[in-house]
C-alpha cells in the first residue's frame, strides 16, 4: 500500500460503528497511528485480539497500526497525544460526547478535529457545528473540519476507489484533512461551506427513506429518479434558506450521496424505507435493523426547521408523516402526485438567518 502524503499522525476515532471502523481502517492502512475508542469493553477485549470488529464488518481483518481503546472516555493525558480526533457518533450522541472532552480541547495545540456524523439534533434542531460551539466553544467550532460524500464502509474497506468533500470555516484546517485521508484509493476535495455540507449529509438520509419507499410499493426508475431529483431540489431549497450555497448541493455531499443512498440497499435508510413500503411497523424496523438509520431522526429535525423557514418540501413532510403521524405510505405518495402543476426550479427569496445566527455564535461576522 502506497504511503501517506503527509508525515505519520496519531489518530483517535471516537465511535467503533460502521463508518468509524471503517475510516479508522483507511487512516491504519495509510500509515498513520490509529486508536479506536469504544464504549464498551468487550468490543475492546475482542479488536485488539482478533483485528476484527465483532459487530460492523465482521469478515474484515483491521490494519495492524489499529489499537481498540475505552470503555472509559479517553483522558487528557491521551487526547493531547494525538494529532487527530475523528468523530464518528451518531449525532444525537455527540453532545454528551463533547462535554465530557470539553476540558482536554484547550490550549494551543488543539487536535485537528474531523467530523463525520450525518444529522441534525432532534431536540434543537442544531447542526453539528452549533453543538461543537455550545460545548466547546467558537474557536473550537471554527476549526472543526467535516467529511460528507457518496462512501459506504464496506466499501471503502475494500478499497473501491472513493471521493468525499471536506469542509471547515478555516481553509488551512480542511486542507490537513484532506491531506491525511488522501490516497489513490480515497479522493478528497475541500470546500469552504461547512453548513450547506452538514445540511446536505443530514437531508439525503431522509430521501433515502423515501426511495426506498417507493420501492417498497413496487414502484421502478421513473419513480426513483423523479424522487431523486425532486428531492435534490427540496435539499437545495432547505439549505439556502438556511444560508447555504446551492452549489454545495452539486457536489459530493449533495447529489452524490444522494444518489448512492436512494439507489442501493446497502443503505441503512434506505432499507428503513423499503421495509416501511413493504408494510411493516416502524418499530419493529428500527429493532431489527442492527444499525443507526438517522434519517428517521432526522426527519424529526428536518421537520421543525422546514417550518420556522416556511420552506415548500412535501417530499420531507411526507415522511415525517409516515414516520411519526401513522400516514399510510401508499397514501402519501398518491397526495404528493396529486398536488397542483407547480414551478420545477425555484429557491426560497428570504435566505439564511438560521446561518447568520450560527456564524455569530461562533463569533463570525456574517457578511450582507
Amino acid at each position: 500500500m502506497p504511503s501517506s502524503p503527509t508525515p505519520k499522525s496519531k489518530v483517535l476515532v471516537l465511535g467503533a460503528g460502521n463508518f468509524g471502523s471503517c475510516l479508522a481502517d483507511h487512516l491504519g492502512d495509510s500509515d498513520h497511528e490509529v486508536y479506536i475508542w469504544s464504549r464498551h469493553a468487550s468490543f475492546v477485549q475482542h479488536f485488539n485480539t482478533h483485528h476484527r470488529n465483532p459487530n460492523y464488518l465482521k469478515d474484515h481483518v483491521f490494519s495492524s497500526n489499529i489499537h481498540a481503546v475505552g470503555p472509559d472516555i479517553p483522558d487528557t493525558g491521551r487526547i493531547q497525544q494525538m494529532d487527530v480526533l475523528l468523530f464518528a457518533i451518531p449525532t444525537q450522541g455527540l453532545r454528551e460526547t463533547l462535554t465530557k472532552l470539553r476540558p482536554s480541547l484547550v490550549g494551543e495545540n488543539l487536535p485537528l478535529l474531523i467530523f463525520v456524523n450525518k444529522g441534525i439534533e432532534t431536540d434543537t434542531q442544531a447542526l453539528t457545528l452549533e453543538i461543537i460551539a455550545d460545548t466547546c466553544g467558537g474557536d473550537v467550532a471554527r476549526v472543526a473540519t467535516f467529511i460528507s460524500g457518496p462512501s459506504f464502509a464496506t466499501e471503502i474497506v475494500r478499497r473501491q476507489p472513493t471521493s468525499v468533500s471536506v469542509a471547515s470555516l478555516t481553509e488551512s484546517q480542511a486542507q490537513k484533512a484532506s491531506q491525511i485521508f488522501h490516497q489513490p484509493w480515497f479522493r478528497c476535495y475541500t470546500g469552504g461551506d461547512p453548513i450547506g455540507l452538514e445540511l446536505a449529509g443530514a437531508l439525503k438520509n431522509v430521501y433515502a427513506i423515501a426511495a426506498g419507499m417507493a420501492d417498497g410499493l413496487g414502484y421502478e426508475n421513473n419513480t426513483r429518479a423523479s424522487l431523486i431529483t425532486r428531492g435534490l431540489g427540496e435539499m437545495t431549497r432547505i439549505g439556502t434558506a438556511y444560508g447555504a450555497s446551492p452549489l454545495t448541493f452539486l457536489g459530493l455531499a449533495g447529489v452524490g450521496d444522494l444518489f448512492l443512498t436512494c439507489s442501493s440497499p446497502t443503505s441503512r435508510n434506505y432499507t428503513v424505507g423499503y421495509r416501511l413500503g413493504k408494510g411493516e411497523a416502524l418499530e419493529d424496523i428500527i429493532n431489527t435493523l442492527g444499525s443507526v438509520a438517522e434519517g428517521v431522526t432526522t426527519a424529526k429535525g428536518v421537520k421543525k426547521m422546514i417550518d420556522e423557514m416556511d420552506v415548500s418540501a412535501p417530499i420531507a413532510n411526507g415522511i415525517y408523516q409516515a414516520l411519526y403521524e401513522g400516514k399510510d405510505v401508499k397514501t402519501g405518495v398518491q397526495e404528493l402526485m396529486c398536488r397542483p402543476p407547480s414551478r420545477e426550479l425555484d429557491l426560497p427569496r428570504k435566505t439564511g438567518e438560521q446561518a447568520k445566527r450560527l456564524l455569530k455564535k461562533l463569533g463570525i461576522e456574517p457578511i450582507g
